[in-house]
This record gives C-alpha cells, sequence and structure tokens, in this order.
C-alpha cells in the first residue's frame, strides 16, 4: 500500500468555507484561505496584545470566525492558555468556569454582557426609591456602577484584562454601564468574509459609547454612495482578510465588491472626522416609511431590548405597519 504524503497548505489556498446565516437572503459559502486567518494575527495586536501569561475562556462555537482567530488561532500564536466550556455558556455553567478559570481574556457576544446588566446590575439599584432615585442622577449613577463593577470583576476571577464584544451591536446603556464601571471591555467590528476584525477600540480612553472604533492599521475602511442628507452610506473595506469569494457563486461574489475591489460589507454607517464608525443597520433590513423615511430595525431593537423583560426583538413590516416579534426573558 503507498503512503500518502501529507500536503503542505501555501498561503492561498482555500482553508474553510463558512456559510452565512442567509437571514436576508440564500445562505452562501464564504471562501477563507490560509492567508485570511493567519493574517489576523498582524491585523489584531495594534489593537490588543495577547501574551503567555493570558488565559482565555472559550464560550463561542470555533466554527465562527470571531472565535476562531480571537479565541484560538491568536492567543495560541502568542503561547497564551485557552479554556474551552463543553456546554452552552449558560449562568449555572458559566459561573463555575469563571471560578475555576479565572480568566484574563474573554472574547463575547453582546447578549451576554446585556443580560447581566438588565438582569442583575439595573434591577439591584432600581428596587426601591432611594437607590432608584441616585441611579437617575449622573454623579450618583457613576458612583452606583462602579461599584457594581468591581463586583463583576470579581466574578469575572479578578484577572480581567479583556472582555472583548463583537457579532452584534452593542446596547448602549449596557455599554455605558461598563465604562462607568471600569470594566476592561472593547468593541469590534467585522464580517464572517472579512476573517473578521475590521475596526475596533479597547480601553476606557480609547472606546466611545455606541462606535465600535476606526480601522484598525492594516485595513481601510471607507463610505460608498452617502446620502448628502444624512451623511450616511455603505461601509465598504480593504483588508488582508478579505474572501476569495463565495463557493460556486460567482455572481454574488462580483455584487459583493466595488469596480475597484474594495468589499460591500452591507452595512449602513456613518464616520467621525478622526475615522471612527458608527454603525446604523443593515441596508437590506431598512424599511422605506409611509412619508419615504428610511426606517432601521435594528435601532427600534435597540430600544425595546432595554427593557428588562425583553430577551431578543425583531421588528419588521407588515402591511405597511411596523410590527414586532419579542421574546421574553425567562
Amino acid at each position: 500500500m503507498e503512503r500518502a504524503e501529507a500536503m503542505e497548505p501555501k498561503p492561498e489556498d482555500l482553508a474553510v468555507i463558512i456559510y452565512t446565516s442567509g437571514t436576508t437572503s440564500k445562505p452562501k459559502g464564504v471562501m477563507l484561505t490560509h492567508y485570511n486567518l493567519a493574517a489576523q494575527t498582524t491585523i489584531i495586536p495594534p489593537l490588543f496584545e495577547y501574551n503567555e501569561n493570558d488565559v482565555l475562556l472559550s464560550i463561542l462555537p470555533l466554527a465562527h470566525t470571531y472565535e476562531c482567530t480571537l479565541g484560538m488561532i491568536y492567543p495560541f500564536s502568542r503561547g497564551a492558555q485557552v479554556h474551552y466550556m463543553d456546554r452552552p455558556p449558560t449562568a449555572s455553567a458559566l459561573m463555575p468556569a469563571l471560578a475555576k478559570v479565572r480568566p484574563t481574556v474573554i472574547a463575547s457576544v453582546p447578549l451576554i454582557m446585556e443580560k447581566i446588566y438588565r438582569s442583575k446590575v439595573r434591577p439591584t439599584f432600581e428596587k426601591n426609591p432611594i437607590t432608584r432615585k441616585l441611579y437617575g442622577w449622573d454623579w450618583s449613577r457613576k458612583i452606583l456602577h462602579k461599584i457594581a463593577g468591581n463586583s463583576l470583576k470579581k466574578l469575572f476571577g479578578g484577572r480581567m484584562r479583556l472582555f472583548a464584544i463583537g457579532g452584534a451591536k452593542f446596547e448602549s446603556e449596557a455599554e455605558r454601564f461598563l465604562y462607568e464601571a471600569g470594566f476592561p471591555y472593547g468593541i469590534g467590528y467585522g464580517l464572517t468574509e472579512t476573517a473578521p476584525l475590521l475596526a475596533g477600540a479597547v480601553g476606557k480612553d480609547m472606546v466611545r459609547i455606541g462606535s465600535p472604533g476606526p480601522a484598525l492599521p492594516a485595513v481601510q475602511i471607507r463610505l460608498d454612495n452617502i446620502n448628502p442628507e444624512t451623511n450616511q452610506g455603505e461601509i465598504v473595506a480593504k483588508t488582508p482578510s478579505c474572501m476569495m469569494g463565495y463557493y460556486k457563486n460567482e455572481q454574488a461574489t462580483k455584487d459583493a465588491f466595488t469596480e475597484d475591489g474594495w468589499f460591500r460589507t452591507g452595512d449602513l454607517g456613518a464616520m467621525a472626522e478622526d475615522g471612527w464608525i458608527f454603525i446604523k443597520g443593515r441596508l437590506k433590513n431598512m424599511i422605506l416609511g409611509p412619508s419615504g423615511e428610511n426606517i432601521y430595525p435594528e435601532e427600534i431593537e435597540s430600544v425595546l431590548n432595554t427593557n428588562t423583560y425583553v430577551s431578543e426583538s425583531i421588528v419588521t413590516e407588515q402591511d405597511g405597519q411596523l410590527v414586532s416579534l419579542i421574546h421574553f426573558d425567562s
């Protein structure tokens, strides 16, 4: 029997095909090369540098590029430890893991911290008239948030250097809590097609509430088709981590790039003069109002989700009216 020879992959060789969720169209297979994934180890360091003393707790699926790059490839390239949970990160599973691992870094989606804020932090300060009154004033709210932040740091093991948040828009109210609490968090923005990170900000002196940050040094971002009234346009990007294309879908691949080769994110955004990005919503999700106004359901969902009793919501259009589907927090 002949012995097979192991192939030595080249940077430009296909490494993985990851299918998009297909929420607004049919799922598409995103083709990423070894170079696309490995390039993240050089793109991320200006934002945050891992080292051999870091201990990560992995709570997201490795099939997502967010967890694959920030939670495995990048920390392994720096000699860090990664601990994996063998079950979904529910409160009953996450709390013992935090106590045992005492992580220095966690990569998370916004929902986890939003639920902590809505179900634990805010109710604590609103349960009686005195603290409710104090919570309504800026100066006293900041003090209460600082106290809650110290407790949260202990809950997470007392060694946190970075709680990275990405994958969806982070509610401003929950982010304000982290900011005022002095909790070490960072925000990132990216897509599966860009493997994923494009922009980010880490640390209280860098983050701006409501923004995922500016483009990382190795990445270029601009706005296309800008509306002169709103100064908003589609976010397009050029990055070493951009996909080869969509698997067996030449038309979708062609549509995903501008004529000069920049990737169309499909996100509507605004950009400050110093390059900080503010994401308004998905272009395909836009609802045209009866008076011609552009309605972005993500902005309404963000408000609905601040309710203590709401876990998630989806805003859509039915028969010319806005309708919200709400999943209550049990």
